[in-house]
């Protein structure tokens, strides 16, 4: 049989830095990168996160480092 679809290409995958929620249950998770608390908290169930590693796509996050952005409006 004949298939049209071309074969889709592998995405280059990377050990990369996470925070995860550590209430059992919730699975929810963030890239360090993108995170912008040095120790965030879970957006689902206000529960501290911890690090840890996963294999993920690569992503370049053009912001730079949001933890170091000031919070809040200066007046």
């Amino acid at each position: 049989m004949y298939n049209r679809k071309k074969p889709l290409e592998d995405i280059p995958e990377e050990n990369t830095m996470i925070w995860s929620c550590e209430k059992e249950g919730c699975k929810s998770w963030m890239r360090d990168n993108f995170a912008f608390e040095h120790v965030p908290t879970c957006h689902i169930c206000q529960t501290p996160m911890v690090k840890s590693m996963k294999m993920l796509p690569a992503l370049n996050n053009s912001n730079g480092d949001l933890k170091l952005l000031k919070k809040g409006v200066q007046i």
